[in-house]
């Protein structure tokens, strides 16, 4: 195959002609966002049990020390309408070949199928294949969120929005989901929440979740939307503690203390992801680089071979 030769420098490159594998990307996203779809409306009660009274009432919001109070659920309307915009961005003909598209659409269909699955394995009551199904889940949008950071591509208001805000909500919230989950599994199996030392444990939980947040955007460089959703679901765990049964008020500051942490770590791999590179320092080498400008140059010409 013959080279594309480069565009003169300043103008925009034309993507090459799309392959099968990406029309058929476009399909398994288009199919799998469906599904994610059709688990929603089973998880709202339209076809099923609302997830809050299935599995025995495990996952309602005053059914554990580390579950969140009810209103903080309102972030998923959020998260499944940049699903859904994620899906008509990745048909647009000048985003068919983009290589972020290219990159993440694969692990945003597994998200949306995971996300279907666990719903419905939550309808049958199955709480510990829950905690399989959403430690999967987290693990690839941790994954795709990487990919994100470290793929080069367009990063138009357009992209940044649908692209990056949703799948960094969308990791932000699973992480705390993941631990409200598994405090939810532990408690439908007889695991005792009473007494202080519950409590404790409570708050070391949320602490430990602060730091494998902190974790995450140490590698991917300090993504705000991945730290909004991350402190809003601690912060309505503390609420939840502070308002309504189990209350805690122990649990209710470890969490907002949690909340914080995140917040400070991301202010700070933020900051570091933004500092000028040192000379011998490439972009790729500078976790979180390439979101404000280590690609300048992604959407200047560039041979096809190289794209595919």
């Amino acid at each position: 195959m013959t080279a594309t030769p480069a565009s003169p420098a300043g103008t925009r490159r034309t993507d090459p002609r799309p392959t099968t594998a990406d029309r058929v990307r476009q399909v398994v996203v288009t199919v799998s966002e469906i599904a994610c779809l059709l688990g929603t409306l089973v998880g709202i009660g339209v076809f099923g049990t609302r997830v809050e009274e299935s599995s025995g009432g495990s996952l309602s919001a005053d059914a554990t020390l580390l579950a969140p109070a009810g209103t903080a659920f309102s972030i998923w309307s959020v998260i499944y309408l940049g699903l859904f915009a994620y899906t008509v961005w990745q048909w647009l003909p000048s985003r068919t070949t983009d290589r972020r598209a290219r990159a993440t659409g694969g692990l945003a269909a597994a998200s949306m199928l995971l996300n279907a699955g666990w719903l419905l394995v939550t309808q049958q009551g199955w709480i510990w294949t829950s905690v399989g199904v959403i430690v999967a889940l987290v693990l690839i949008l941790g994954l795709l969120v990487d990919r994100l950071t470290r793929v080069p591509g367009r990063r138009g208001p357009l992209d940044l929005v649908v692209v990056d805000g949703t799948f960094g909500l969308y990791l932000g919230w699973v992480s705390v989901a993941t631990a409200a989950n598994v405090a939810a599994a532990l408690v439908a199996s007889g695991v005792s929440q009473e007494g202080r030392g519950a409590e404790w444990i409570g708050v070391a939980v949320v602490l430990v979740l602060a730091v494998v947040v902190a974790a995450i955007q140490r590698r991917v460089g300090g993504r705000w939307a991945v730290a909004a959703a991350a402190a809003w679901g601690l912060s309505w765990i503390a609420i939840g503690r502070a308002t309504d049964e189990p209350r805690s008020m122990i649990v209710a500051w470890g969490a907002a203390a949690a909340a914080i942490l995140v917040v400070l770590a991301t202010a700070y791999f933020r900051r570091r992801a933004d500092l000028p590179q040192d000379a011998g320092q490439q972009g790729a080498d500078r976790p979180g680089a390439d979101q404000h400008g280590a690609d300048r140059g992604a959407d200047t010409a560039r041979p096809v071979d190289e794209q595919r």
